[in-house]
Formats: C-alpha cells, structure tokens, sequence
C-alpha cells in the first residue's frame, strides 16, 4: 500500500525482548496500512535515580524524544507489566511531556497501548490501563481491538480488548503465538487507518 503520509510513533520499554517483539508487530501492522512507523525506545532509569541513561543504545530502536511525539499522527505505547502498571522507564517519559500538554500538541490524535507479562493473569489490562491516563490528559483517542477481530475471542495466550499483549509463561521459545501477532498487527493498523482519517479532517489538511 502506498504511504499516505502518516506517521506513527511506536514508543516501548522492554528489559527481555518480549514487549520489544510486540513493538515490531505493531509497526508492520501500521506499514500494512499505509503509514510511516517511527519505532522508539525509552532508556532505563535507575533504582537510585530518576535521571534515565543518556546514551544512545548500543542496539535496538533510538530512544525518543519530545520532538518525535510533536510530530506523529498517532502514538502506541508499550511496556511490560511491572505490579499491574507500566514500568518506571515509560512513565519517566511520559512526565516529561507537560510542555506538549500546554501547547495541545497531541489533542485528537488516536493512540493505543500494549504489554508483556509472565504470568497469564500478571496484570496486563490494568497495565494497558496505566498507559490510557496520561495520554487522556493529552486529549488523546484511545484505541483498543474490538471482538470482530476474530484473535481478541480465540487467544488463549495474549490479546485483550484494551490492546495487544504477550504471556511469556506460554511461550514457544520465547516467540509470540500466532494470535498474539496478529492482534498486534491488527492494533498498528487501527491506529494507522484512523489517524489518517483524522489528519484529513484537521483545518489546513490538504485532504
């Protein structure tokens, strides 16, 4: 499909590979339908500090910045699950973002959420959940997957209305079951089609 100008921000924190595999599901899912994926990390902050690594990753996605949420279309976010929420890495992040808040930069745009836990009832959707506060502050759309998608009734792994998710208690060698995949595929392509649609309605779009 040809890009139609849209840019996606796929932001994640990932410490083993797991959420870190959703995050690239979730940017094929968003390629799929058309758009850019901005695929960005968040750094680790230690347990002494709240003042992150500065460095730029050895490997891996780039570590995000306010400019790259300034200018995206629509944001998904990911994280493990750490105690039923996000982990302190993406929240760091995220309360770095008052000055976006002030200005409205990203009001009205879609964003979603995903998430990786060990156990199958580890706390994924409270996570996901987590996620959805700061960005209704930011006045953004929240983006789940509706039970059309035939993945979200037949899972029995990850895969939640709330957004995509990974169980990796129930894991083959590390990977994501096919249904995990697809939801993720499926989230990043919902965000996409929908942040093209409302890009095409805001005043000044040549849409």
């Amino acid at each position: 499909m040809a890009n139609s100008g849209t840019e996606i921000l796929v932001v994640y924190y990932s410490r083993s590979g797991s959420t870190a595999q959703l995050a690239r599901q979730v940017c094929r899912g968003v390629e799929a339908a058309g758009a850019t994926a901005r695929l960005r990390s968040v750094p680790p902050v230690s347990a002494d500090s709240e003042h992150p690594v500065r460095t730029v990753p050895d490997e891996g996605a780039p570590w995000a910045t306010l400019e790259d949420l300034a200018a995206c279309d629509g944001l998904i976010l990911g994280s493990p699950v750490r105690f039923g929420n996000m982990a302190a890495p993406l929240k760091y992040f995220l309360d770095q973002t008052s000055a976006l808040w002030l200005q409205g930069t990203l009001v009205d745009k879609p964003a979603a959420a995903f998430t990786s836990s060990q156990t199958m009832h580890g706390g994924q959707e409270s996570t996901l959940l987590s996620m959805l506060n700061p960005l209704l502050h930011h006045g953004m759309l929240f983006v789940g997957l509706p039970f059309t998608e035939k993945g979200v009734n037949e899972t029995r792994s990850g895969g939640t209305p709330y957004g995509a998710s990974h169980v990796s208690s129930a894991a083959i060698d590390g990977a994501l079951s096919v249904y995990e995949s697809s939801l993720a595929r499926a989230l990043g392509h919902r965000v996409a089609r929908i942040a093209r649609v409302l890009k095409s309605a805001r005043p000044g779009s040549p849409g």
